[in-house]
Parts: structure tokens; sequence; C-alpha cells
């Protein structure tokens, strides 16, 4: 993702107190979304803080899905890849107790799945190009970390 481009994606987020539809938006390496009223950015899924406040989502699960191209023989299929992103308590300090981050990748029939403890988004990417078919490649349309 270009530090000019802007991508958006649906999803929902889910607590103790239910779940909402909700939008994420990244764009010059910030991710933002709005939940409940409040405004939250941040430069990773799992450091998203409420704009003005102090803290960082916590104790929820965040779920989306976005396009993401592959790249095989020459041509370039559509895929989407699924995100499941759990945030544990957060602790004294302001750090969170887990950042758990699963990833499904459907292409071609088939899904390609990844979870990381800590949310890290590469390291997840990572290991789904690892089981891609030989020949096939993910595109460049990825958000900035989880």
């Amino acid at each position: 993702m270009s530090s000019e481009s802007t991508e958006v994606w649906a999803g929902w987020y889910r607590d103790r107190l239910g779940a909402e539809a909700v939008t994420i938006t990244a764009h010059e390496q910030q991710l933002r979304t709005r939940i409940r009223g409040i405004e939250y950015e941040g430069a990773t899924f799992a450091a998203l803080e409420p704009v003005g406040l102090s803290g960082v989502l916590s104790s929820c699960v965040l779920e989306w899905d976005m396009p993401l191209p592959v790249h095989s023989e020459g041509t370039v299929q559509r895929a989407t890849l699924s995100c499941l992103l759990t945030l544990g308590e957060a602790q004294p300090g302001g750090q969170l107790d887990r950042a758990d981050l699963n990833l499904t990748l459907h292409y071609g029939g088939a899904a390609y799945e990844s979870g990381v403890a800590g949310g890290d988004f590469d390291d997840a990417l990572s290991r789904i190009r690892g089981q891609l078919p030989p020949g096939a490649e993910l595109g460049q349309s990825a958000p900035v970390g989880a």
C-alpha cells in the first residue's frame, strides 16, 4: 500500500456489550475506526487508541475482510483475506495481555490459514505465502501492521 492510498474495509467489533458494524480505514501508515461514537487510531491494529483519550482498544474482537490480489501464471486473481483480531485485557502501563491474529486467505477454491500470537500482520501473511501453490504470490495490497 502506498503512503498516498486510502483503503477501507467493512467489519465487526464485538465485546461484552454486544456487536457493532465498523469501517476500518488505512491511510499513510495509520489505521482508523469509529466504535460506539469514539474515534480510534494507531499504527497497528493491536495499538488502536481512542483519539484524545488514554488507553488502547482492549477486551474485544475485530473482524474484517479485505481484497488481496494473488499473482499466478501471469494473471492477477482476486482473493479475500479474512482477518480476526482478539485483543485481551489492558494491563497496568497500557499494554495488552494478548493480541491474537488469525488470517484466512480465500483463493482458488481453497482457504489458507495462519494464526499468530502478538498480532504481527506481516508474520501471519508470511505464513500464508508459504502455503500458496507454486507460482502464486500475494499482491501488495496489505494494511499497516496488526
